[in-house]
């Protein structure tokens, strides 16, 4: 099968020809039909945080069951499914006491380098990335890295479902737990954040402020459900945003990444409000607050893929599509062909997509 693989970071992604082993015990042999480009992917690409080389990235996907290993119950051969990278056993403390995003057995999430499952013709080991590597025609996977969704759900937009959409909505809705008529900002509206607005939007905010320097994203994220748009570009963001609000917002989501847009994000904080990071800082940085804001019981915090139960809230999240109240139909600026994914990602880093998707031949 073609693959693309990342030989060193910050070179082009390369199409080879791999092939995975027959599933074993509780694994899933999926034929990809559909995967994401997500800036997490590009995070490792740049080198900006540390994974094994050589691997096939890729993790925002959706495909069909080919096989099973032995002991799996919860699909058969046919059914259709999104893929998430938070993986979990379902037995640990924290899966056991609801979140499974946390899970620490590394017998089902395997640490980066421990997988076998991709094999080459070169006689180095060939990295599956975060149990997934979903830039490849085929994708072999635990159970429970899955969920199985209705047949009638496009698979093209259910893939947007595997991270970027699960990680902006269950930022708002499950870390944050924002509600009805709470005041909300969403700094950086790519795919991750329009996700944030939209799931805002669902949740009942009150007032949705999206925040981007690109004046057709700030458009979007208006039919998202944003009710205020601000430009960076016009000013100082946090003053924008507190003069808009009369003094700042309860819930501010940064979405990007960057140390400058985290510090803001708590700095357009009203008294008792949130920040949540839920773009991924590159490793080793660190985030700079003043501590005497955290007096006024300011907060700041993480959410690692939106805190998701990904087998409950999916469903979910394709019922809302379905029903006309997620609007992923908008999302999509491009689809590609597996040879063009370099394109895509230089596409996405130059700001001019929302979400890319590459479609593989059925």
């Amino acid at each position: 099968m073609k693959a693309a693989v990342l030989y060193e970071v910050n070179k082009p992604l390369v199409i080879e020809d791999i092939s995975v082993q027959k599933p074993g015990p509780r694994e899933v042999l999926i034929r990809t039909a559909v995967a994401g480009l997500c800036h997490s992917d590009l995070h490792f690409m740049e080198g900006l945080y540390p994974h094994p080389l050589p691997l096939v990235p890729g993790h925002e996907s959706a495909g069909v069951v080919e096989q099973v290993g032995s002991d799996v119950t919860y699909v058969k051969p046919g059914d259709h499914v999104v893929t998430c990278l938070s993986v979990f056993c379902g037995t640990c403390d924290y899966c056991s006491t609801g979140r499974p995003v946390l899970c620490t057995d590394t017998t089902v999430k395997m640490l980066p380098g421990q997988s076998n499952r991709l094999q080459w013709a070169r006689s180095e080991k060939l990295h599956q990335f975060l149990n997934l590597s979903s830039f490849a025609e085929q994708m072999l996977v635990h159970e429970n890295a899955i969920v199985k969704i209705r047949k009638d759900m496009p698979l093209e937009l259910a893939a947007l479902i595997g991270c970027g959409v699960i990680t902006g909505y269950g930022a708002v809705v499950n870390t944050a737990n924002v509600k009805a008529g709470e005041t909300v900002a969403v700094i950086g509206c790519g795919g991750v954040g329009m996700a944030g607005i939209n799931g805002a939007a669902i949740a009942g905010a009150g007032r949705i402020i999206a925040i981007d320097t690109n004046p057709a994203k700030l458009q979007l994220a208006a039919k998202l459900g944003a009710t205020d748009l601000v430009d960076p570009n016009n000013g100082d963001v946090v003053q924008q945003v507190k003069d808009l609000t009369g003094g700042g917002v309860q819930h501010a989501f940064e979405m990007l990444g960057l140390k400058v847009t985290a510090e803001q994000a708590f700095a357009m904080l009203a008294p008792g409000g949130t920040a949540t990071i839920v773009g991924m800082v590159p490793f080793g940085q660190k985030i700079e607050l003043h501590g005497f804001d955290l007096l006024r019981e300011r907060r700041l915090q993480g959410s690692n893929m939106g805190s998701n139960h990904f087998r409950v809230d999916m469903p979910r999240l394709i019922e809302f599509y379905l029903n006309g109240k997620l609007h992923l139909d908008d999302w999509i600026s491009a689809k590609l062909k597996l040879s063009e994914i370099n394109e895509g990602f230089a596409n996405m880093k130059a700001g001019k997509t929302v979400r890319s998707i590459v479609v593989f031949d059925a």
